[in-house]
C-alpha cells in the first residue's frame, strides 16, 4: 500500500498493511531533525496551528502518511510584531515568546459583558484573501499520494477563552452573562465556515477540537458540557456533512474525557484524538474494548514520559503494543498524543519512525 491507500483504508474503517502515521513537531524539534537528516529547515506557517501543518517535507521524508493543512493568516491581516516585542494576530490576541513557547499577554475581550461587546468586536473573516492558500497547495501537491487532514483550530471553547482569559471564561460559564453565548456562537461560526471551505477544497478529514479534559477528569461538569458545547458540536458535524456526507470528523480533546465519549459518538464523531496515555481511564485496552466498534482512534503515543525519557527500544515496544491493541481490525491513526516537544531526543524521534517502518520491512 502507498500512504494514501493506507490512510483512506483506515478512515473508512478498514485494516491496512499497518496503521497510517501522522506526527507533528515543535519548530525546535523540526529544526534539529532537519539538521540530523541534512535537509533544509522549513519555517512554520503563519497560523494558529502552525506546528501542526508545517515542516511537511521533513515529516513525509520520515514517514508520515498524511499532510496537515489549516487556515493561515490572511494576506491583508497577518500576525504583526509590536514595538514592545509582543505579537498580535488576526483575532486581536496579544502574545509573546517565553522561552520555547508562546504565552498570552493580553486578552482582547477580558472586559466583555454585553452582547454589544461582541457585536462591536471585529472577528476574523473566514473567507479572507489567502486564507486557504495552504489548503489548495496541499491538496494539489500531495493528495494523489497522501491523506489530507484539515485542522480546524480550537473550534469553540479554547478560542473563546483565548479572547476572554481562562479565569473569566470559567466564571462566566457558570454565570452566563449576556455576552457569553453570543461569543461562543460567533467563534463557532467562524470556524464552521473555515471547515466547510476546507472540505469543499478537498480535505479527506476534518480535525477539530477543544481540550475539555484535565489529567484526571473533565475541566467542567459533564452536565455543563452537554448544555453548552454538545449542541454546538453536533451542529458543526451536521453542517460539515451537508458539504460532503462522506467527510470523516476527528476531534482533539486532551486529558481524561471518558465521561463524554458516549456523547461524542451520539453526535456523530468518527475519530477520537489524542488518547492522552497518562490521563485517567484513557488506556488503549479500555478504549478499544468499550468504544472500538463505534469510534476510530488517533494518537496514543505518550509525549509526557515515553518519548522524552524512554529508551529507543522502549519506544519501539510501546508503538508496537499500541498498534496491536488499537489497530486490531483497523481504524487507528498512529501518532504522538501531541506535538513532539523539544525535550525528546533525536534518537527517540527516529526510534518512533523506525518502529513504523519495521512493520513493513522498510527503513527511514
Amino acid at each position: 500500500m502507498n500512504s494514501r491507500e493506507r490512510f483512506i483504508t483506515t478512515i473508512m474503517g478498514g485494516e491496512p498493511d499497518r496503521p497510517p502515521v501522522f506526527a507533528n513537531f515543535t519548530p525546535q524539534v523540526a529544526e534539529r531533525i532537519s539538521k540530523h537528516l541534512d535537509m533544509p529547515y522549513e519555517k512554520p506557517l503563519d497560523s494558529m496551528l502552525s506546528t501542526r501543518i508545517s515542516h511537511t517535507n521533513l515529516l513525509l521524508k520520515l514517514g508520515n502518511d498524511a499532510v496537515g493543512t489549516a487556515s493561515i493568516a490572511p494576506t491583508d491581516n497577518p500576525t504583526v510584531t509590536n514595538a514592545d516585542g509582543t505579537m498580535t494576530n488576526e483575532y486581536g490576541m496579544v502574545f509573546k515568546e517565553v522561552g520555547l513557547y508562546t504565552e498570552f499577554y493580553k486578552y482582547p475581550l477580558e472586559h466583555a459583558d454585553t452582547e454589544a461587546d461582541i457585536d462591536n468586536y471585529t472577528f476574523p473573516n473566514p473567507h479572507a484573501p489567502g486564507r486557504f492558500n495552504d489548503v489548495d497547495y496541499k491538496v494539489n501537491t500531495f493528495k494523489k499520494d497522501y491523506g489530507v487532514i484539515a485542522d480546524l483550530e480550537t473550534a469553540i471553547f479554547e478560542t473563546s477563552w483565548y479572547l476572554t482569559g481562562l479565569e473569566k471564561f470559567f466564571m462566566d460559564m457558570m454565570l452566563q452573562p449576556p455576552y457569553f453565548h453570543k461569543l461562543l456562537d460567533k467563534v463557532m461560526n467562524v470556524h464552521l465556515e473555515i471547515g466547510k471551505e476546507q472540505i469543499r477544497r478537498g480535505a479527506d478529514m476534518i480535525w477539530a477540537g477543544d481540550d475539555f479534559g484535565g489529567q484526571s477528569a473533565l475541566l467542567m461538569d459533564p452536565v455543563q458540557w452537554r448544555e453548552i458545547f454538545k449542541p454546538r458540536m453536533k451542529y458543526m458535524f451536521d453542517e460539515f456533512r451537508k458539504v460532503n456526507p462522506d467527510i470523516k470528523i476527528a476531534w482533539h480533546t486532551c486529558g481524561s474525557v471518558v465521561d463524554i465519549i458516549p456523547d461524542l459518538i451520539e453526535i456523530g464523531l468518527d475519530i477520537l484524538n489524542p488518547l492522552q496515555p497518562l490521563a485517567k481511564h484513557m488506556s488503549p485496552e479500555f478504549l478499544k474494548k468499550e468504544y472500538g466498534s463505534e469510534l476510530m482512534f488517533f494518537g496514543g503515543i505518550c509525549v509526557q514520559e515515553l518519548l522524552p525519557n524512554g529508551t529507543p527500544q522502549q519506544i519501539k515496544d510501546e508503538v508496537n503494543r499500541r498498534v496491536d491493541i488499537l489497530g486490531k481490525g483497523g481504524g487507528y491513526i498512529l501518532a504522538p498524543a501531541h506535538n513532539i516537544q523539544y525535550d525528546t531526543p533525536t534518537e527517540n524521534v527516529m526510534a518512533f519512525y523506525e518502529a513504523v517502518h519495521e512493520m513493513t520491512g522498510a527503513t527511514v
